[in-house]
């Protein structure tokens, strides 16, 4: 009889506990989506790319630049003087040193924009999603990338991007 009741008791414990847990929502977001089309993250990746486009095109320029120099100074090389030519070839290392810092300070400074850009979209989506979970009393947001398999109704990311849209239109990027 003694272990008939705690067998009972604990059969309507775990009944219990499983009706609650059963009736907290899970939903789940994309975050790529978000980051790659809210308004603010459309025109960051847009400012980036014009950017990096038009810094390909100005070191592009200067690469072909200091190929015909090297080009005239190896054809130069019989008529110059060993001296002269020499300070025509560290005239040239220089040019090129210094386009290689130049080139290698804008990749930086584009990676250090497209990091902050990311930051600040996080930074500002986070009170957006705390107040989504508790208007709608949702237990737990999952990026959607970490699931097999769910239903589209517990997919929110176009109500985040929404919101996201009215809080944060546009990102500035220095």
């Amino acid at each position: 009889m003694k272990y008939l009741v705690k067998f009972f008791v604990v059969t309507f414990f775990i009944l219990i506990c499983t009706h609650v847990f059963a009736e907290q929502q899970i939903a789940y977001i994309n975050m790529k989506i978000i980051l790659n089309e809210s308004k603010a993250g459309k025109g960051a990746q847009n400012y980036l790319k014009k950017t990096f486009t038009d810094n390909q095109k100005k070191y592009t320029e200067q690469e072909s630049n200091l190929k015909k120099e090297e080009s005239d100074l190896i054809a130069k090389k019989t008529i110059l003087s060993k001296e002269e030519y020499e300070k025509e070839a560290e005239k040239l290392r220089k040019k090129v040193n210094i386009y290689q810092q130049e080139r290698r300070k804008s990749l930086e400074t584009l990676a250090r924009q497209r990091t902050e850009a990311r930051q600040k979209l996080l930074k500002a989506l986070d009170p957006i999603l705390k107040n989504y979970i508790n208007e709608n009393n949702i237990a737990m947001v999952m990026d959607q990338k970490n699931i097999i398999a769910g239903k589209d109704s517990y997919d929110i990311t176009q109500n985040i991007i929404k919101k996201l849209n009215i809080e944060l239109p546009s990102l500035s990027l220095k």
